[in-house]
């Protein structure tokens, strides 16, 4: 069955979103079907055509690649350097990329070949999108990429399958390229003479894996601020901290909004004693806004750079199918992209860190102002031998210490390459990786203090007899409340924190309008 939402790939800007549903199969690419649109495309490779036949040199076409560009490659082997290419550069390692990943990676370099600046035939572009309508994922293998000239290993693996060589995923299973296309009935291509140069030299891992990490790290936002909200009541703090007054004077537009959805939440509008029962929260809680404030009000900009390079052409040399010219350049470097996801992942690492230290709080009894030691549910004489959520709060300081080991940036690692032509790269698409390893850390994180915020809740209303929460956080609390018990008696939590980690992968739960 066809995903029902089309996303149409042209001249036309695309979206973080339409990526990201494409990647999770909410939406399929289809080619537009405008006149024009198609005619740009074929001016170009016609461009290139006509160049040939003037015995014009064309870097990746009639020269060898990268620092052999000074290598002049005879006319009839010309027609051989696309498989060269691809067959060169299959020296991928690693933990393969997922089917989402891989999905987001063919629509990001879609895209870069429908600007019409690459000099591919339609034939390519169809070809993809046929990918797409098989159910055909190919094998990528995430390491071998310095982000600049593109993502060249990476993307040799695309540029095979379509060639019908190497191998793909159908329904899970790995099949060889060859024998999946037959059974879908789609003949591999013969790619035109800058074809394998254009799949291969561009930025579409980094990129398409940077817009499945934007879509996480805005959700976690959201989340982080949710379980704030549930820490905040269960420790019974002063929510003077996230007063309207209080943040007007500091007009950071994102933090500003977080401190609105913890007043929501803890139904909140300066009502009740000055200063509360203390003066002053520790830091994980009154500064909560101003540390998850930080990647809110960076979302926007990481956004803004993510999807100007997705509506880029990213690959060299550019042809300028108008002007006939052919343009060499480095559209190639991930730069931008590498700095979005070394700036993203320090920042969701510190919704880990936040996350880590509020845990911290709530199973101490010296500073969760009444809750039992480690949030044990157990009373009577079994409370002595049990131990409630003492062990979650060592794997959740595990998850935050790994996550921040990951913080430092991959683009300073720039390494001269081959024979000194690549050398100064951007590691955008180690950057990429990282964000995404932070946020699945950070995301376990999560799910932990989720168990731990619905525990301790529950615990605040036992104590003092509350019939409930904020009425804001009750419909929260009663979503995981089917994901997770309260722990009276010690029991193994893995399973518990599977099923959250999945409801957040999904986004399985509403946060703020």
């Amino acid at each position: 069955m066809r995903a029902a939402r089309a996303v149409c790939f042209d001249e036309g800007r695309l979206s973080i979103e339409d990526i990201v549903d494409i990647a999770r199969a909410q939406a399929r690419p289809v080619l537009s079907d405008d006149p024009g649109f198609r005619a740009r495309i074929a001016r170009g490779a016609d461009f290139l055509d006509r160049l040939l036949r003037e015995e014009g040199v064309i870097y990746g076409v009639t020269t060898g690649y990268g620092d052999s560009c000074t290598v002049a490659v005879p006319l009839h082997l010309v027609p051989e350097l696309p498989r060269q290419l691809y067959t060169y550069h299959g020296c991928g390692l690693g933990a393969d990329l997922d089917a989402d990943q891989v999905r987001a990676v063919m629509a990001a370099r879609l895209a870069s070949l429908c600007k019409g600046y690459s000099g591919v035939s339609i034939s390519l572009l169809e070809g993809i999108v046929r990918l797409f309508d098989a159910g055909l994922v190919p094998r990528i293998p995430s390491e071998g990429s310095v982000g600049a000239s593109g993502d060249l290993t990476p993307l040799s693996y695309l540029a095979a399958v379509l060639c019908g060589e190497r191998e793909v995923l159908l329904d899970g299973e790995r099949v060889p390229a060859a024998d999946a296309l037959r059974v879908a009935g789609i003949a591999p291509l013969c790619l035109r003479p800058k074809e394998g140069l254009a799949l291969m030299n561009g930025t579409a891992v980094m990129t398409g894996l940077a817009c499945l990490a934007w879509d996480r790290a805005s959700y976690l936002t959201r989340l982080a601020t949710r379980i704030t909200a549930m820490a905040s009541f269960a420790l019974d703090g002063n929510a003077h901290h996230f007063d309207a007054t209080l943040f007007s004077v500091k007009p950071h537009a994102g933090m500003q909004q977080v401190a609105a959805w913890l007043r929501e939440d803890l139904d909140y509008a300066g009502q009740g004693e000055r200063n509360g029962r203390r003066l002053q929260d520790r830091y994980s809680i009154r500064c909560a806004p101003h540390v998850i404030g930080v990647l809110a009000d960076a979302l926007p900009f990481f956004r803004a750079t993510i999807e100007n390079e997705l509506n880029s052409a990213n690959d060299n040399p550019i042809i300028d199918p108008d002007g006939e010219r052919v343009l060499h350049g480095g559209h190639f470097y991930g730069g931008h992209i590498a700095f979005a996801m070394d700036s993203m992942k320090n920042a969701v690492a510190n919704l880990a860190d936040l996350m880590d230290r509020q845990l911290a709080l709530l199973v101490d009894p010296r500073y969760s102002n009444g809750l039992p030691a480690n949030l044990s549910g157990m009373e009577g004489e079994r409370a002595a031998i049990s131990h409630g959520l003492k062990a979650l709060q060592i794997s959740v300081s595990a998850w935050t210490a790994e996550a921040l080991k990951l913080t430092m940036p991959a683009s300073v690692f720039s390494r001269s390459t081959e024979c000194h032509n690549q050398d100064k790269v951007s590691m955008g698409t180690i950057a990429a990786r990282d964000c995404l390893r932070v946020l699945e850390l950070s995301e376990q994180v999560a799910a932990g203090m989720l168990i731990a915020v619905r525990q301790a809740v529950w615990l605040r209303m036992r104590s003092t007899g509350a019939a409930s929460a904020p009425a804001t956080l009750v419909p929260m609390l009663a979503l995981l409340g089917r994901k997770t018990d309260v722990v009276i008696e010690d029991r193994r939590l893995d399973m518990d924190l599977l099923r959250l980690l999945g409801a957040i992968q999904v986004k399985e739960w509403e946060l703020y309008a």
